[in-house]
């Protein structure tokens, strides 16, 4: 059953073929089975799953059962879960239990879906590699005993879903989180428009780039999902009071006539030729289905990655200066001081990339550097949200490689925070502009997955995903399984 994607899941659900308390059963076996390779879940959370899946079973016999009803899954260790503990991958929350659903958990909850535990994730959400967790690293299923990461933050979440130890997963990308190790896991993983899902209750990074989004095996999985994760929520003043509409209705358009923009600094040096070679094959695909490739220009795209690492560790620096201690987190033992305990508590309960990035916050937006650091990169933050406007005058959609090339190995860029940092060379900047965007499955590089990045106009998911339907209906990338899981 776990080669099953959750759209034919919801299908067996529907026809009887299998019931919810089977396949939890299923799931939580293979969790137990096989996590200790991979380490992708912090918390199982086993009873609470097999209740929730005879609620399910109860639901579809009393005939009032939705798509999604009944259907395992796993959140990432972000979302606050009302009475199940949440850790952000940091030991200055290990022992954290939320009071609150978070809107996301509590409206795919409506939906019906199976909550399995809590998957693993790089800590507060910063890190490209899923070795900043308290919790350890995780490992990719398509490299285990090559040590290969499963990408960041949203690792465990990915490598639950590529490993079938759930069959999606919910993310969180703040500057590649979802798309980056989709990619490196064969898997489809979708960062909707700012503002299209509610951030409530979502442990903040920083506040105008979070955003969270599925993590699926198909196009029409990612569909599928955000459609119950999607929607205004009064409780986030930056959810956008906007219409959403049906989007697997949209899937199967015809692509003839479509415009698809190819930034040609997307193609600069530093692009692997095997990722190379396989955004070149997805171009092909596109051609033949009567799409248009257009080259195209965006000149501000290489001023993202040090835009976004001054705006994001500003905002990481003001949201995390609430933990010290005092209310909840971790508290130092011993302290003689007021001012002890809040240095020692958030000493020891925060990592040394939360550090840097807190550091680096904090010194941009001080007094007498504001102006040259925080204020420059917001302006520059624009310059780049000005290119993909013109971009969209002449296309409908923009193509191109989400990563440099597929995953590294444990270790081999922890002393290396600039090259770690280039791992989301190609993802950050729909971030600083709030667009949609997708990575899809595009193939193989010596044995380990590649991916290729749709980006969209805003609130546009529905022609991305349509777009990643049609190509996966081409493809047979996305159905691509690691050996031994």
């Amino acid at each position: 059953m776990h080669a099953l994607s959750v759209t034919e899941l919801a299908e067996g659900l529907a026809d009887k073929r299998f019931s919810s308390r089977e396949l939890t059963e299923h799931y939580l076996r293979r969790i137990e089975s096989h996590d200790q390779a991979l380490n992708s879940y912090i918390t199982v959370t086993a009873e609470q799953a097999l209740a929730a899946a005879d609620a399910a079973d109860q639901q579809r016999a009393a005939g009032d059962a939705g798509v999604l009803t009944g259907v395992p899954m796993a959140h990432k260790d972000i979302f606050c879960t009302q009475g199940v503990r949440t850790t952000c991958g940091s030991k200055m929350l290990a022992n954290f239990t939320a009071p609150y659903d978070a809107t996301v958990v509590r409206q795919l909850a409506a939906a019906g879906v199976v909550m399995l535990g809590k998957t693993n994730m790089d800590e507060f959400a910063m890190g490209s590699s899923n070795e900043t967790s308290h919790f350890g690293p995780v490992k990719n299923p398509w490299g285990v005993e090559a040590n290969l990461v499963p990408g960041g933050s949203s690792g465990g979440s990915v490598a639950a879903v590529a490993g079938g130890l759930a069959p999606f997963s919910t993310g969180t990308d703040t500057g590649g989180s979802i798309r980056q190790p989709a990619a490196l896991t064969n898997l489809t993983g979708l960062k909707p428009t700012y503002g299209r899902c509610s951030r409530y209750g979502m442990i903040a990074f920083a506040s105008s780039l979070d955003q969270a989004g599925p993590i699926t095996r198909t196009a029409a999985d990612a569909a599928l999902v955000l459609q119950a994760m999607a929607g205004f929520d009064p409780a986030d003043s930056t959810s956008v009071d906007a219409p959403v509409p049906d989007y697997r209705a949209a899937l199967d358009a015809p692509l003839a006539g479509r415009k698809l923009g190819l930034p040609k600094e997307f193609l600069a040096e530093g692009l692997d030729d095997g990722a190379r070679a396989a955004l070149e094959a997805a171009l092909e695909v596109y051609r033949q289905q009567g799409a248009e490739i257009v080259e195209i220009s965006m000149p501000n795209m290489h001023l993202s990655v040090p835009t976004y690492y001054v705006v994001a560790p500003a905002e990481a620096s003001s949201n995390l200066a609430r933990y010290d201690g005092v209310r909840y987190g971790h508290r130092a033992e011993g302290a003689d001081s007021l001012e002890a305990l809040y240095k020692r508590s958030r000493g020891e309960g925060f990592g040394r990339e939360v550090q840097r990035r807190i550091m680096v916050g904090t010194y941009v937006l001080s007094a007498g550097y504001y102006d040259a650091y925080y204020l420059k990169a917001q302006q520059v933050r624009h310059l780049i949200a000005d290119d993909f406007a013109r971009a969209f005058e002449q296309v409908d959609a923009i193509i191109g490689p989400t990563t440099q090339g597929p995953a590294f190995a444990l270790g081999d860029k922890t002393d290396d925070p600039v090259a770690m940092y280039l791992n989301d060379i190609y993802t950050i900047a729909a971030n600083l502009a709030g667009l949609p965007a997708l990575s899809m499955p595009a193939g193989l590089v010596d044995g380990k997955p590649v991916g290729v990045q749709l980006i969209g106009k805003a609130f546009d998911e529905a022609g991305i995903l349509n777009l990643a339907h049609q190509f996966q209906g081409m493809t047979e990338h996305h159905k691509a399984r690691p050996a031994g899981f």
